[in-house]
């Protein structure tokens, strides 16, 4: 190549010509590894030399394939041009005349405007659909660009026009269509859920790690299988969207793409309207080890960067703010020759264009050439994950919408602006039938629906698509449950009983190598360090380095066949392995199940957000809440104790909650869970909840009712008449978790105050309430008639004499959801406030839910309805040092 010297006679300029000259013999003569390894020759000398050399995080704000490097394009141009345009009106079509039937309705027109191109482009020429046993690819779309996904899907025969005219109204018609990417109310099309934004990025990076792991272990060949995630610079901000960003770059996942459609705004504005978003993100992600591939600028711009000899323009366009960028596609081309060319020299490289010509310049994302130029690049590079970051308009096409602030909130069009469209995309629509918001469709002979479908048909199949068929197991085995019916007398914690369970499945010969232990860097804290040697943590490269502890019983030990998910620190990570793992009897057609485990407090209410995700994209498994109980978790204080976890699951609709206290009631939740989710294919998932306080485990209650009750939320675990109690005052006492056992030596204290109290074990308060409420409905519904069912709430606690006192670890909001379905005074005990830092005892005292406080609330139940006397309540206070003014621990 050969270089022009501003000023021959400047030893400076002469000196420059000679390195640019040695460094083009070496790129010619030594190829890019030898020029890395002496730039880095070079930067060391530098260095040794006391100079600060500060690498370039970003490359020029140019495209990263240069023009003459672009592989010839596949398909025929004018053919996809036309189809993009066609669905492109569809979209629009469909968005407005949803809003104009209801007013308010919503949708979105700008963000699929201005992506349009990459999503036809990857459509056409890269994203695998599923046929056979090949699950094709996984694609996470952007939300708002569903409508685009419905255009293209009616296109292709998979939706009907009825479909497109009932857009976001789902009730009124079978055929309506979801607002968003929503597997439960469309679970044969959409793959996942992507809006709220942020979790789309975070899935796919740890989807894309568990095809791996399924590779890895020999359950599943995933090789030709890809992830995408379609995503917006805006969404960038999210900080879900950049957590996993740093373990695909350490993993070298070179089956995750990131397509980030940066259109340089986000709902309100500019995303960096003082910045660069593209030249951060490529940062962040270079530094994070991926594979960063800029398309910014069109085949338009190609003869002008041809003449710009110097780089003045690309040290210009490097300079530009993006909210100038967003002004100058606003405001015309005089605008963008004055502001944008704004030197004599680079004015003289458009001097050939007009005003009209510079207008219609392009961003790279609306270049089909330029987009798959990015994409072949990202799937030829091996070793490492690849971002293509793509320079859009939003809104593109859309009058008065095109890179406007307000073009998020466009959901509707005039007729005038309809007609401005049809006319820019050069759409064959007569005026009535563009006013009438028409749909267009070629004819099913017409050379351009032979195309789509052949487009279709030789990548395996149109997406987004999903497999709506989980595949199940047989049965669940016997013999891991044998064991925890018969309790034990050694004092051991439910953390230990489930970890025992979970070995037990582990070594099972036909279920154990589906299950999926998932920790978030706390296995010992739950005691699962007995696991590392019984089945190894996974790592994709196996354990290259001698841990400290090899020489000892249990090792830390890394294998590429290991079993065991270690997350690190990251519960938002590990709930993503969890959504991957326990959705594989959809996406691979293997029942693989999920165990995570995780410090209680930090689950539910730190990673609300993918729980519900998790629960809208059906997924299977069991989350197991250690830790848990504001007072069973003695010493870690305020921050760590969970006394909200199963309030937050309450919204959840498929997630079932457990609280158990024994062995016999871990074993049954779980097994029953087993066989709901993994044998009868049922679409829920299981919340149980977990402590680490040792104490004796007792054998199941004789009946055949009690299982039954466990699993329904409810059975009478100990009665008055097992301790032989006397004939006096009744009340029913309710208990769960480690309360329990307070719960049943309140039984005892009420024994000694000649009280006959049955004890009984709330399992599940969620259950109970659910199954109450639906009840209650149905009776609402069908007035007059006398309903044949009642709840198993009625037919147990219901039916038993005396009021109720139910005491939690919980906050008394939990155990409340149950009192107003009883016709029978009902008291709540519970653990409402701030946490503290204490002996078990003396938390339990501060928030008034140990035995004393239960067994005096039992007595107070008993004289408000009269049948004691309120001179026993005041006995009892002084005698079991109740504190009558003691500060509320709500406030305190």
């Amino acid at each position: 190549m050969a270089h022009q010297l501003k000023d021959p006679r400047d030893p400076r300029d002469i000196e420059m010509q000679e390195w640019l000259e040695s460094l083009d013999y070496v790129i010619r003569y030594g190829g890019p590894e030898r020029v890395q390894s002496l730039l880095e020759r070079l930067t060391i000398r530098a260095r040794q030399a006391g100079i600060e050399v500060t690498p370039q995080p970003v490359t020029p704000y140019l495209n990263t394939i240069p023009a003459e490097e672009q592989p010839p394009y596949p398909g025929d141009l004018e053919m996809e041009e036309r189809l993009e345009n066609w669905i492109r009106w569809n979209a629009i079509a469909m968005v407005v005349k949803a809003n104009r039937e209801v007013d308010g309705i919503g949708g979105h027109l700008s963000t699929y405007q201005s992506a349009s191109t990459l999503y036809q482009v990857a459509l056409n020429h890269f994203i695998r659909g599923p046929h056979g046993d090949d699950p094709g690819d996984l694609v996470y779309f952007q939300g708002h660009a569903a409508p685009g996904m419905y255009a293209r899907a009616f296109l292709e025969g998979r939706l009907t026009e009825e479909h497109l005219e009932y857009f976001r109204r789902e009730i009124v018609s079978d055929k309506g269509l979801s607002s968003y990417p929503h597997p439960w109310l469309m679970p044969e099309f959409w793959q996942f859920p992507t809006v709220s934004m942020g979790l789309g990025p975070l899935q796919a990076v740890y989807q894309a790690r568990f095809n791996r792991y399924l590779r890895d272990r020999g359950i599943k060949d995933t090789s030709k299988t890809r992830v995408w995630a379609f995503l917006g610079d805006g969404e960038m901000d999210e900080p879900e969207a950049m957590a996993a960003v740093r373990m695909a770059g350490r993993e070298h996942l070179d089956n995750v793409v990131f397509v980030v459609n940066c259109n340089l705004q986000r709902l309100d504005g500019p995303v960096r309207g003082n910045g660069k978003i593209v030249q951060e993100l490529e940062s962040f992600f270079r530094g994070a080890g991926w594979n960063v591939i800029k398309v910014l600028w069109s085949s338009d711009w190609d003869p002008i960067f041809a003449r710009d000899k110097d780089g003045l323009l690309a040290k210009r366009l490097g300079e530009i703010l993006d909210g100038d960028l967003q002004k100058y596609q606003a405001a015309g081309g005089a605008y963008m020759r004055e502001h944008l060319f704004n030197t004599p020299e680079l004015k003289e490289l458009v001097k050939n264009l007009s005003d009209d010509q510079l207008a219609k310049l392009r961003r790279g994302g609306h270049d089909p050439i330029k987009v798959y130029a990015g994409y072949h690049a990202a799937l030829q590079h091996k070793g490492a994950p690849s971002v293509v970051l793509v320079q859009t308009v939003k809104g593109w096409g859309l009058v008065g919408g095109e890179a406007r602030n307000v073009a998020h909130e466009l959901k509707t069009m005039s007729d005038e602006d309809l007609l401005l469209f049809r006319d820019r995309f050069q759409l064959p629509i007569p005026d009535e039938e563009v006013t009438k918001l028409a749909f267009l469709k070629p004819k099913e002979d017409s050379p351009e629906m032979e195309y789509i479908l052949r487009r279709k048909e030789e990548l395996g199949g149109g997406l987004p698509q999903r497999n709506p068929r989980f595949t199940t197991l047989e049965k669940v085995p016997d013999q891991p449950f044998a064991e925890f019916k018969e309790g034990s007398q050694r004092k051991v914690s439910t953390t230990m009983v489930a970890v025992r369970l979970l070995t037990n499945l582990l070594r099972d010969k036909e279920m154990g190598r589906y299950i999926v232990p998932i920790v978030p860097d706390e296995a010992r804290t739950f005691g699962m360090e007995s696991l590392f040697r019984l089945v190894g943590i996974y790592s994709p490269v196996g354990q290259l380095y001698d841990p400290v502890d090899s020489d000892t019983l249990l090792p830390y030990k890394e294998a590429v066949t290991g079993q065991i998910l270690e997350e690190g620190i990251t519960e938002a990570g590990s709930m993503a392995s969890f959504m991957a793992a326990g959705t594989a009897g959809y996406t691979f057609r293997v029942p693989m199940i999920p165990f995570y485990w995780f410090y209680s407090m930090f689950g539910l209410q730190r990673v609300g957000d993918l729980v519900w995700a998790a629960g809208e994209l059906r997924t299977k498994g069991f989350l197991i809440g250690g830790l848990s109980g504001r007072t069973q978790l003695a010493g870690e204080g305020l921050q760590h104790q969970d006394g909200n976890s199963h309030v937050l699951a309450l919204p959840v609709p498929n997630l079932l909650a457990y609280d158990p206290a024994y062995a016999y009631e871990i074993a049954a939740i779980i097994r029953h869970g087993l066989q709901k989710m993994f044998v009868e294919g049922k679409d829920v998932f299981y919340y149980l909840t977990v402590g680490n306080e040792n104490y004796a485990q007792p054998p199941m209650p004789k009946g055949n009712d009690v299982e039954e009750g466990i699993i329904k939320g409810l059975y009478l675990f100990r009665s008055a008449k097992d301790l032989d109690a006397k004939k006096g005052p009744a009340v029913q006492l309710v208990g769960s978790g480690a309360v329990l056992n307070e719960v049943v030596r309140a039984q005892e204290l009420l024994l000694e105050e000649g009280v006959a109290a049955d004890v009984w074990s709330a399992t599940s308060y969620k259950r109970l309430h659910r199954e109450a409420t639906q009840l209650q409905r149905q009776a609402m519904y069908q007035p007059g008639k006398k309903m044949k069912e009642i709840s198993h709430l009625e037919k147990t606690l219901g039916k038993a004499e005396g009021p109720v006192v139910a005491a939690s670890d919980y906050v008394r909001a939990l155990p409340d959801i149950i009192g107003r379905h009883l016709k029978k005074p009902f008291y709540t005990l519970g653990t409402d406030g701030f946490g503290r830092s204490d002996s078990r005892p003396a938390l339990r005292r501060f928030f008034e839910v140990a035995g004393e406080h239960v067994a005096y609330g039992a007595l107070y139940a008993l004289a408000q309805e009269g049948s004691l006397p309120w001179d026993a309540v005041k006995r009892a206070q002084k005698k079991w040092e109740i504190v009558p003014d003691k500060p509320d621990p709500v406030e305190s």
